[in-house]
Parts: structure tokens; C-alpha cells; sequence
């Protein structure tokens, strides 16, 4: 139980399904954020999928290949890894929509800063 919001918990599992094994080149330069969650209305109530729209950022154009990764083999990777992990936390499935996009130095604008919700 707890009292944070989906948005941030599911943000939370994605950014640590996408700094499991890159510790080291991504310390701390990374974030999610979570632009949109859409159920999907033409499902079936038994069956419902919901759509998840979400932005990892980074500060670099290198840290974008990182995460990106040969053919987009580490971004699949991270959302099979997440997404797993969300469809238990909302006790649905769920369609993982990713992107990756570059803030340069969003670490020290308070103007990012506050948009990433930090």
C-alpha cells in the first residue's frame, strides 16, 4: 500500500528496468516521465488494455544510444522488463509506448527540474 500516485510508481519501474545493468554510465542522469495512460475503450470489460505513453530523458545524446542500444535491443529490453512489472501493479495489461529524449543539463534547471516533477 501506498500513497503515490500510478504515474509515479510506473515511472519509478521503468526507470529501474532501464538502469538494471547501465549503472555505471547512467548514475543518476536519467528520468521518466509519464505523458499519458489511455484505456483502451473498444475492449471487452474482462479484457482491458490500457495504453502507457512514456518519456525516459537523459542529458546527453551518448546516454540516448545507451539506453536506445544496438537496433533498439536495450529499449525493447526495458520495456518487456517494465512492462511486466506494471501489468502487476495495475492488475491489467498494458501497452508500453517508450521514447527517449535529450534535456541537456536538466539536472540543473530548476525550469526541468520542475517539469520532471523533481
Amino acid at each position: 500500500m501506498t500513497d503515490e500516485p500510478e504515474e509515479a510508481l510506473i515511472a519509478e519501474l521503468i526507470r529501474e528496468a532501464a538502469l538494471e545493468g547501465v549503472r555505471d554510465e547512467l548514475p543518476h542522469s536519467i528520468a521518466v516521465v509519464i505523458d499519458e495512460i489511455i484505456p483502451r475503450p473498444d475492449r471487452p470489460e474482462d479484457k482491458p488494455l490500457s495504453d502507457v505513453y512514456a518519456s525516459i530523458v537523459v542529458e546527453r545524446e551518448s546516454q540516448k544510444g545507451i539506453i536506445i542500444g544496438h537496433k533498439g535491443a536495450r529499449l525493447r529490453e526495458i520495456g518487456t522488463t517494465s512492462r511486466e512489472q506494471i501489468n502487476r501493479l495495475l492488475g491489467t495489461r498494458v501497452h508500453l509506448n517508450l521514447h527517449v529524449k535529450v534535456l541537456k543539463e536538466w539536472q540543473k534547471d530548476p525550469k526541468y527540474l520542475n517539469r520532471l516533477g523533481f
